[in-house]
């Protein structure tokens, strides 16, 4: 999806008064996507960050994020994470900052991953690697692949193996099942607490 922006707002990004921006169509160095009825100059948000793009570019960061739900899977992070750096090695990535989490792909509040959300949003990341578009989300990943793109941000999954149907909804199904497991458990122990909290008294 385009985003479309006034001048005012393309100004403030490029740091520039509009004046300015109003001599650069004029002289030809940026023009508007297109003029509203009224007139007004509006701008493709992308073309925007494209003049800025050279100026971060060399600030911009490789980030590799892994992912696993429970604490008894802390071996498949370690190797999903040695498998990203390995990756980055041979393609001779530069500037890489690896993001590990831990919880539910059902969880849109993780550390990690509200961390990978800021660093997008604010133009810091050149690419986002990953071993398989769950280890995002396990629904909803495609949108922030789509976010990413918005910003010019490149995603690299190294297994795109396809699923079948069958084998998606299987692994949804156990994701589920797997964090209602876990929320019972603790409900269950804060219960037997409370229960013994109260015959001691």
């Amino acid at each position: 999806m385009k985003k479309i922006i006034s001048i005012s707002e393309a100004a403030y990004i490029l740091g520039i008064t509009t004046k300015t921006l109003r001599r650069w169509h004029q002289a030809g160095k940026l023009l508007p996507k297109f003029r509203t009825i009224g007139g007004h100059r509006r701008y493709e948000l992308r073309d925007i960050l494209k003049i800025i793009e050279p100026k971060n570019q060399i600030n911009k960061i490789t980030l590799c994020y892994s992912r696993v739900s429970s604490y008894d899977q802390k071996e498949d992070l370690i190797r999903q994470s040695e498998k990203l750096k390995e990756f980055c090695k041979e393609k001779n990535f530069k500037n890489i900052e690896l993001i590990e989490d831990l919880g539910s792909g059902l969880n849109f509040k993780k550390k990690g991953l509200k961390r990978l959300i800021k660093l997008i949003i604010s133009s810091k990341i050149d690419r986002i690697i990953l071993t398989h578009k769950d280890r995002l989300l396990r629904f909803g990943s495609d949108l922030l692949i789509n976010l990413a793109k918005e910003f010019n941000i490149e995603t690299i999954i190294i297994n795109e193996k396809s699923l079948t149907f069958e084998e998606e909804l299987s692994q949804d199904v156990l994701e589920i099942i797997t964090v209602f497991s876990a929320k019972l458990a603790r409900s269950a122990k804060l219960s037997l607490i409370t229960d013994y909290g109260s015959r001691s008294h």
